[in-house]
C-alpha cells in the first residue's frame, strides 16, 4: 500500500498559506527562475538533513556491511554531501577517508561537521568532480558514491570510479531506479522539475552499466525509496534533528515556499522509486560481463538471478 508523504511542516505550510497575512508571501508557486535555481539536495542540506541519498540510513548500513572496511584502508567517498557516510566510516572502522564533492554548500557543511566531530585527522574533505577525479590510477582500497552518477555522464563517471580503485578493491554505488513504470505525468514532473538532469533507469539497466565499465563479481541490493517518507525521515535523522529541520523550515518564508512547492511534486514519484546498491570488485584486468546476483531487501521477496 502506498502511503502519502506528509510531514508536520507540510501541514503547517498549508495552514500558514491560508492565513490572509501569509497568503501571498507563502505561496507554493515558484517563479521559473526560482525553480531553475532550486537544488533539492543542497536545499535539504541547508535545512540540516544529514542523510541525503535514496536509500537513507538503511542503504548506508548495507554498503558498510558489504564494503569490508579495514583500519589500514584508504577510502574515497565521491559526492560526499555533508560528510555523514565519510565520518561514519572513519569513526566505526578506523579507515582514512577522502571525501569529495562539487557543491560549495555540501563541502562547507562537510568540513564543519568533520571539524565539529574531531575527525580532521581521519577525514579529508576537498573538491572533486566524479567525471575527472584528481587522483592517480589504482589509488583507493574502496570507492563509494551515494546518489551521484545519475546526475552526470554515467559511463564516464563509472569508469572514473573504477579507475581510481585498486585492483581487487571494491566499488560501491547507490542509485535511484524505477521499481515499476511511473505514470508519464509523475515521471515528467520528477525528472523535469524536481530533479532536472537526473537519469533514472531500471535495475537491470544500472547493473549493465557497471558491468560494461569493467566491474567484476557484481552484486546488487535493492529496496524502497524511504529517504523522504515519514518513517525513513525519522529513522535517518532522529527525533531531535527532525524537530530542528522543521524549525528551520518554518523560520524563513523562502524555505516555506520551496518546501510547499517541492513536496507535492516529489510525492507523485515516491511510490515508483527505489534505491539500488551496486557492489563489485575491480579485477586485475578491467573487462565487462561479470556475473550478477540480485537481492531484494523488501520483505517477502527472495533473491533472483539476473541474466
Amino acid at each position: 500500500m502506498n502511503i502519502p508523504v506528509i510531514f508536520p511542516f507540510q501541514i503547517e505550510i498549508l495552514r500558514a498559506s491560508r492565513r490572509s497575512s501569509w497568503r501571498v508571501r507563502a505561496s507554493p508557486h515558484l517563479t521559473a527562475t526560482e525553480v531553475a535555481q532550486l537544488d533539492p539536495y543542497a536545499f535539504l542540506a541547508l535545512l540540516g538533513k544529514r542523510v541525503i541519498h535514496p536509500g537513507g540510513h538503511r542503504s548506508s548500513e548495507e554498503l558498510f556491511r558489504r564494503a569490508g572496511f579495514q583500519p589500514d584502508q584508504q577510502i574515497l567517498d565521491v559526492g560526499c554531501g555533508v560528510g555523514t557516510s565519510a565520518m561514519a566510516i572513519a569513526r566505526r572502522f578506523g579507515a582514512k577517508v577522502t571525501a569529495v564533492d562539487i557543491s560549495p554548500i555540501m563541502l562547507a557543511r562537510a568540513r564543519s561537521n568533520v571539524q565539529r566531530t574531531g575527525l580532521t585527522g581521519q577525514v579529508t574533505v576537498t573538491y572533486g568532480d566524479i567525471l575527472a577525479l584528481d587522483f592517480p590510477d589504482n589509488r583507493y582500497d574502496r570507492v563509494i558514491a551515494e546518489a551521484v552518477t545519475m546526475f552526470v555522464d554515467r559511463p564516464r563517471a563509472v569508469r572514473e570510479l573504477i579507475r581510481v580503485c585498486k585492483p581487487g578493491g571494491r566499488v560501491l554505488a547507490t542509485e535511484f531506479f524505477w521499481r515499476e513504470p511511473p505514470p508519464s505525468e509523475a515521471r515528467e514532473i520528477f525528472l523535469g522539475q524536481v530533479c532536472p538532469g537526473m537519469q533514472v533507469d531500471t535495475l537491470e539497466e544500472w547493473v549493465r552499466l557497471y558491468e560494461e565499465a569493467g566491474l567484476g563479481n557484481t552484486q546488487v541490493v535493492s529496496g524502497p525509496f524511504e529517504m523522504m517518507t515519514p518513517a525513513g525521515f525519522l529513522s535517518d535523522e532522529g527525533v531531535a534533528n527532525c524537530l530542528a529541520i522543521m524549525g528551520r523550515a518554518m523560520t524563513r518564508l523562502s524555505y516555506l515556499r520551496k518546501m510547499a512547492w517541492l513536496m507535492p511534486r516529489l510525492q507523485r514519484a515516491v511510490p515508483y522509486l527505489g534505491y539500488l546498491l551496486v557492489v563489485g570488485e575491480k579485477p586485475a584486468t578491467v573487462q565487462g560481463g561479470a556475473a550478477v546476483q540480485a537481492e531484494e531487501m523488501a520483505e517477502g521477496v527472495s533473491p533472483e538471478r539476473m541474466s
